[in-house]
């Protein structure tokens, strides 16, 4: 866009701009702006005169659509730097990520790195960090320099980071030996540095969900990780809290002094202690004597454009009241002082900083009331079109009043599929146009000229005789070619990060137990460590942590591992669970088999390939698609190209874009003359779809319908009539679509939302119905991989995982219940225009607590309950007035958590939520943050409420997860399940919790093989106990839940290939292996060939080491390994049903050498004996699974 901002430097206007911000002639004020102007206008300015430029707003929003023009006329990606929250309640704990975005912001200002700077000017008046603090505490390593590991970790924890045992979330650190890991706020992904004693050995990025490295970096950049930091008081915390004792000694001499006394000694302790102290921001001008303000950072020699200076003024005021309010409010309860409590610059000086730079102020209309007194005030003439939307019709009538009137058109298109589609649309209508997708010149007059951009309105400038039209839909050009990615092989992993003391734990053979902890035991001279398992009774059981793979975490249903009951050790009842189980299984692959089998067998309709409509219909799509998205997207158009019906499911959260992927598969559907119907579980539901599929769809001639309990009698009559002449293309409904009367002229894709909330008629209706049509059905519950897995030789399954990319993050606390805190944040957010959830789990007492609301908020505000006892009807009506915004609260239980999408509902408040799993709590959260506006969280537990050790863990996990956004991996493992048991049906899911999840999946596993087939690969156990000092030790791994994790691993190698693997990732994540660790491994690699021979056991009894067989062995490779020269004189076989083999060791020979050895003689005798006969190779898995 070089080209136009030159030649609106011709505009006589923008060149007295530029010669005033030169020779010193500002501030100026230019009139007759609208924001996209203000966009070219600046952008011009700032160009002309060869200095970075500063944007100013009143609000976000406006700031944030100003960012996104900016990016497309400059190029570059501007700098946003927006409020902070203020963090003044001391019992309160408070996400970080837009703190973390703004000391991101700080960061590049201050390292002159920002030629595009758009800012709120609540950010400017904000008290922060002095730049010189800021520039000592950002560190840059690179490989090959030089940095001491002691005083960087303490740099570190200055920095306000967190060490922990495995880096999760921003502003973590863990240091393992000579590796340290670290997260800081501008990274994508978190970093691994490798020191050779305090040399830089090499740099990588690291996944956080699986450690491991995912590829090699230049450099690191580490940020601070909080804007306000004790350690950074002159004279460190010790001084602060004598300064807050100096401080409690002045207010205990005051009459209201006392409880103000008591909180300021209270945390000058902590202080002293090195205590966790929140709501720092109470302190800051004790912290930070000498703090910078926003407006500090500023770029020196920078222009900085005022959008409506009136404007702006008055949000200084009104943001410097609201403050003074609130800290009055604080002083008298006590938990502030004034001294400390000057967090913001005010208005003056303020706008006397900001006189220091050349300020033009932008303004719409002319007004006498200006921020800075002009010294030159101008006019430009120019007019905001508004966008096309897409409708190109609209657009050509324009075209041709400009083209008569000679003026130069530039056409802004979305993406290079919509620039070639206009042209075409241009050359039907006769009228010429110049294709440039480059944007390498501007039109000539009377000249068209389409090009590739976009900005957010278009604009005319009659003195130019130039006019810009655009599209208006910022259609991410740049993102769109995302790369679809791997399969993580996360889930691998989970089931046993989170192991601790007094979890449920199955063990293949014995069944439930409670896990009790690792133990190091000395056997036989040698130290080997030992999983103490207790069973019912009190029987307890030592399993050696080379056999771990046999035990895994018992996941049942969520919340009722109390009350699961112990199994006995030796008692038959495991045996009779897994056989009921393995039954069931067997039973629903069955049904699942034949199901699939017989849609295989119908003739079905095949689409055709994408046509350039579909093209233009997915380039309007106004987001980028995740990965998960397109691959979703790829998968659903192949079914439906294919000559038979598709049935595929597609899962994923609320939110992530699943009714995108179903409206291209309805477009696809169209697009062949078919119809296509959306079944809803609920009217507000079907309205929901029915407003994004107009949207969607309203720059195409497609015909949509609505059908449910709103629709009226006539109207119903007209859309059935309408669906069997083939007079609509998309009908969305409510159960009422599956009534007798309802058919279609010819149905080619039914799309089915939340398919586990019909009932079991409406399921046998839908079979009739979709007999030979394609079918998608949507699902809210994330299922789990695994499942899937198992489940995807039976039935097509695709999932979307990854939240969309421009969600905001939401700004959420965690605190004690406080009716006062709580008015506050409701009033905060009903001034702004938006509406609010308030989650009370008790349907007893909920109309109480509306009460209490209501009289607290006044009569003027609306408040609704809702929760699951009320009818469809009464639910469905208050559901509808929060989306219609007639309501402003909505007082409910968990209901809301399958649901809909309301972008205007910002504020959400919970109480007992101790009482919610993470990862409900996940869920619920995500129901907020849907638009560009900031959303707040407010989880609450009960005052002075006696947390039970569950429901503190939970706490902590959630205030961890505030802080660091980890603990996910956990909640979504628990949404997992929920979901597992959604598919599989209540019947499937009992048995699922009488064996634990993983047990379940094996048993599934075997019977989809079975129903294919293919062979049941027969699990034969070998267990090996050999004097060989097998362990990890604490000083490799110190973390106990690492070691587990890792033991559980080394079990379940099978291969060379993946101990190479894993011996990779162990020197990536902790250095070298030392020898203890390498002979886990080997142990494992043992196990695993030994099994594959038949043998069972492999004991060692002083010098001799026992094999024992089973009946897969072959008797004459056996023989012939004990006729060997070099085993002739040293091995006693004993034969029988089971045949024993002892062989006895030579002084100095290792144990596990001469077992490996062995194994791997009578691996070669079977090769032998199999080709003699000219048998096939023996199959390992003929006999099923013992």
């Amino acid at each position: 866009m070089d080209a136009f901002l030159k030649t609106l430097q011709t505009l006589p206007e923008v060149a007295e701009l530029v010669s005033r911000v030169e020779n010193g002639g500002c501030p100026a004020v230019l009139t007759g702006t609208q924001p996209v102007q203000r966009a070219c206008i600046g952008a011009a300015v700032a160009d002309g005169a060869k200095r970075p430029m500063v944007f100013l707003c009143a609000d976000e929003r406006e700031a944030q659509q100003l960012a996104g023009d900016l990016k497309s006329l400059t190029g570059t990606e501007p700098v946003t730097f927006f409020a902070r929250e203020w963090q003044f309640r001391p019992n309160a704990v408070s996400s970080r990520e837009w703190e973390r975005s703004r000391l991101a912001a700080l960061h590049r200002m201050a390292q002159g790195a920002a030629p595009v700077v758009v800012a709120t000017v609540d950010a400017l008046l904000a008290r922060t960090m002095p730049r010189p603090r800021l520039a000592a505490l950002s560190v840059t390593l690179e490989p090959g320099g030089r940095a001491d590991l002691n005083r960087l970790t303490a740099q570190l924890m200055q920095a306000g980071y967190t060490r922990c045992d495995q880096v999760e979330g921003v502003g973590q650190f863990a240091l393992r030996g000579g590796i340290l890991d670290v997260f800081s706020p501008l990274m994508e992904q978190p970093v691994r540095c490798e020191f050779f004693d305090d040399e830089i050995d090499s740099i990588g990025a690291f996944d956080p969900g699986t450690q491991r490295r995912t590829e090699n970096v230049s450099s690191a950049l580490l940020l601070p990780a909080a804007e306000i930091l004790p350690e950074l008081t002159p004279g460190g915390p010790a001084h602060l809290a004598e300064e807050l004792e100096k401080l409690a000694a002045k207010y205990a001499r005051k009459e209201q002094g006392s409880a103000a006394a008591q909180a300021l000694r209270a945390d000058a302790e902590r202080f002293r202690n090195g205590a966790e102290v929140n709501g720092l921001d109470r302190y800051l001008n004790l912290i930070y004597p000498d703090a910078d303000s926003g407006a500090d950072y500023l770029p020196e020699d920078a222009v900085v454009f005022l959008c409506e200076g009136g404007r702006i003024e008055q949000r200084v005021k009104n943001l410097l009241l609201q403050l003074r309010q609130d800290t009055e409010t604080l002083m008298g309860a006590g938990l502030m002082v004034g001294d400390a409590a000057e967090v913001c610059l005010s208005g003056e000086a303020l706008f006397a900083r900001l006189a220091d730079f050349p300020v033009v102020m932008l303004d719409a209309l002319p007004t006498s009331r200006h921020p800075l007194k002009p010294r030159g005030l101008l006019t430009v003439n120019a007019r905001q079109l508004s966008s096309y939307g897409g409708s190109l019709e609209t657009a050509v009538t324009d075209l041709e009043h400009y083209r008569n009137t000679g003026s130069a058109v530039l056409v802004l298109c979305g993406g290079e599929v919509r620039a070639n589609n206009l042209l075409r649309l241009l050359e039907g209508r006769n009228i010429p146009a110049v294709l440039d997708l480059k944007g390498a010149a501007m039109p000539r007059p009377g000249e068209l000229r389409i090009t590739v951009g976009a900005l957010s309105a278009g604009c005319e400038w009659p003195s130019l005789k130039l006019a810009v039209l655009t599209e208006g839909q910022l259609t991410a050009v740049a993102q769109k070619k995302r790369k679809l990615k791997k399969d993580s092989n996360r889930q691998k992993l989970q089931s046993f990060t989170d192991l601790s003391p007094g979890d449920l734990v199955v063990h293949e053979h014995h069944g439930i137990g409670r896990f009790v902890g690792i133990q190091r035991m000395p056997v036989d001279g040698v130290e080997k460590d030992y999983i103490k398992i207790d069973y019912a009774g009190g029987d307890c059981l030592y399993v050696p942590v080379t056999q771990l793979d046999l035990v895994s975490k018992y996941i049942g249903g969520g919340e009722e591992q109390e009350r699961t009951r112990l199994n006995k050790l030796g008692g038959t009842e495991w045996a009779k669970q897994k056989t009921k189980a393995r039954k069931a299984a067997k039973d629903l692959a069955a049904g699942l088999t034949k199901l699939y089998a017989e849609r295989q067998r119908r003739p079905g309709f095949a689409f055709s390939p994408d046509s350039p409509w579909q093209t233009e219909f997915e380039e309007a799509f106004p987001y980028a698609e995740t990965g998960d998205q397109l691959q979703a997207i790829a998968d659903i158009k192949k079914d439906m190209e294919q000559p038979r019906p598709m049935d595929r499911l597609l899962c994923g959260d609320v939110g992530y874009g699943k009714t995108e992927v179903a409206l291209r598969a309805v477009m696809k559907c169209i697009l062949d003359g078919k119809q296509a119907a959306i079944l809803v579980p609920t009217t507000v539901l079907a309205q929901q779809h029915y407003a994004t599929a107009c949207g969607r769809f309203k720059d195409f001639p497609v015909k949509i319908e609505v059908l449910s309990r709103f629709t009226t009698a006539k109207e119903q009559k007209r859309i059935l009539e309408a669906a069997r002449t083939g007079n609509l293309d998309l009908l969305i409904g409510t159960h009422k679509l599956l009534q007798k009367n309802m058919e279609f002229k010819d149905l080619g894709l039914l799309v089915i939302d939340e398919e586990q909330r019909f009932g079991v008629t409406h399921k046998e209706r839908l079979k009739e119905m979709s007999r030979q049509v394609d079918v998608l059905t949507l699902s809210a519950t994330p299922i789990p991989r695994t499942l899937n897995m198992a489940l995807s030789g039976l039935r097509d399954m695709s999932t979307i995982e990854e939240p969309p990319a421009d969600r905001q993050p939401v700004q959420t606390y965690v605190l004690e219940h406080d009716w006062a805190i709580l008015e506050d944040a409701m009033r905060k957010e009903l001034a702004r225009g938006g509406q609010i959830y308030y989650l009370h789990n008790r349907v007893e007492t909920i109309d109480l607590t509306a009460s209490r609301i209501q009289k607290m908020l006044g009569p003027e505000v609306r408040v609704v309950v809702g929760h699951g006892k009320m009818s469809e009807q009464e639910l469905s009506a208050v559901m509808q007035a929060m989306v219609d915004g007639e309501a402003d609260i909505l007082i409910c239980t968990t209901i809301i958590e399958t649901g809909i999408d309301i972008p205007n509902v910002n504020t959400l408040i919970m109480e007992d939520a101790d009482r919610l799993g993470l990862a409900q709590l996940h869920q619920i959260r995500g129901r907020i943050g849907r638009s560009t506006r900031r959303a707040y969280a407010y989880l609450t537990y009960r005052k002075g409420k006696i947390l039970q050790e569950n429901a503190a863990k939970r706490l902590a996990a959630i205030r961890e997860y505030v802080e660091f956004g980890s603990g996910f991996k956990i909640a979504m493992r628990d949404l997992e399940i929920r979901g597992a048991g959604n598919l599989l049906g209540p019947e499937q899911s009992g048995y699922m919790m009488s064996v634990g999840y993983d047990m379940y999946l094996k048993l599934l596993n075997d019977a989809v093989l079975e129903q294919q087939g293919r062979e049941v690969p027969v699990r034969v156990e070998c267990s090996a106990d050999l004097t060989v000092a097998a362990y990890i030790p604490e000083g490799y791994v110190p973390a106990a839940e690492q070691r587990m994790d890792l033991y559980r691993r080394i079990a379940a190698l099978r291969t060379a290939s993946d101990r190479d693997e894993l011996t990779d990732e162990l020197l990536d994540r902790y250095g070298d292996v030392p020898p203890p660790v390498e002979a886990l491994l080997d142990v494992a690699l043992l196990r695993a060939a030994a099994m594959e021979r038949g043998i069972t056991d492999i004991t060692q009894k002083g010098r001799q080491l026992l094999f024992s067989f089973d009946g897969r062995i072959d008797p004459s490779a056996l023989l012939a390994v004990c006729t060997m020269a070099s085993y002739r004189s040293r091995t006693q076989l004993t034969a029988g049903a089971s045949p024993r083999l002892t062989l006895y060791l030579q002084p100095k020979e290792e144990p596990l050498a001469a077992a490996g050895g062995l194994v791997e003689a009578l691996r070669l005798h079977e090769k032998d004996t199999q080709q003699a006969d000219g048998a096939s190779p023996r199959k390992e898995e003929t006999a099923h699974e013992k």
